[in-house]
């Protein structure tokens, strides 16, 4: 009897995986909220990333454990200012990616509620203001009253 197909195989594996991280990239790249957050000149290694998560995530190589570790998604982007605005940014924009797989529907609400799921966890703030890694020390909070501290 043969092992049933992963998720990963069953939407077409690594194609599949990455139409959804190219097109997703791209519209990161054009996003002033979330485009600042990467740090790197070139979106490659961030959707290289991406890429290699998703297709371990759903059954597919493993690679990103063996090169990254462990994936610690909440420990990985506790420096960056991950606002409601900024996940209903990363998830209109995998939204479009998805939408762009023309998967069945049932893998295709699959793959959205864990998209959704994952990027609700990823929130660290409430705070409207800030891009990029969060800076440490003095003067990164507001007073809860300015005029008072003089």
């Amino acid at each position: 009897m043969s092992e049933p197909l992963s998720f990963y195989d069953e939407v077409g594996g690594r194609p599949t995986f990455e139409r959804l991280v190219t097109v997703f990239y791209r519209e990161v790249a054009t996003d002033d909220v979330l485009r600042p957050m990467y740090p790197e000149a070139d979106l490659a290694p961030a959707a290289d990333r991406l890429l290699l998560f998703l297709q371990q995530y759903w059954g597919g190589p493993s690679t990103y454990g063996e090169t990254r570790g462990h994936p610690r998604l909440r420990m990985r982007h506790r420096p960056f200012h991950i606002d409601p605005d900024a996940r209903d940014r990363w998830l209109r924009h995998m939204r479009t990616a998805l939408d762009e797989l023309d998967l069945s529907p049932l893998h295709e609400a699959t793959l959205w509620d864990y998209l959704e799921r994952a990027a609700h966890a990823m929130v660290n703030t409430f705070e409207p203001a800030g891009i990029g890694p969060r800076r440490e020390g003095p003067g990164t909070t507001i007073p809860l009253h300015p005029a008072s501290e003089e």
